[in-house]
């Protein structure tokens, strides 16, 4: 098992940017839950609702509704949680790009979620920022 990494200049240039295959989404659950086939991405509990992340596959097969179709990109470094700047500096290299981003932090990686017209942009935008 790797430590967790916290320099900055490190972990930008470790930071291994991973396209994942597929399409994602999405959706804010209120009183429904999800079958037990279905596990989510990512879920975190709001005061409107559990905000889901799906495979736009499984939100259509349960006709649940989604305004954003996204591109699941992985920083393969184990940055620790308490690290400083990689959020900034890899949503300011989108940024300059014109390419939004929402980011979940897992324990080991970070996960971004871009459009997914913006998916080949993005990458290229993080490996620029990586030196690769």
């Amino acid at each position: 098992m790797s430590h967790a990494i916290h320099d900055l200049s490190l972990l930008l240039s470790q930071m291994q940017p991973v396209l994942n295959p597929g399409q994602y989404v999405f959706c804010s659950l209120h009183e429904q839950t999800l079958p037990q086939d279905v596990i989510p991405l990512a879920t975190f509990r709001e005061q409107e609702g559990l905000t889901v992340v799906l495979t736009r596959q499984d939100a259509d097969r349960l006709a649940l509704s989604y305004n954003y179709v996204a591109a699941w990109i992985t920083l393969n470094v184990h940055s620790a949680l308490e690290a400083v700047g990689l959020t900034a500096a890899f949503s300011n290299a989108l940024a300059q790009q014109g390419i939004s981003c929402n980011v979940v932090a897992g324990f080991y990686h970070d996960h971004l979620f871009v459009a997914e017209a913006d998916q080949a942009r993005a990458m290229a935008a993080l490996l620029t920022l990586a030196g690769q």
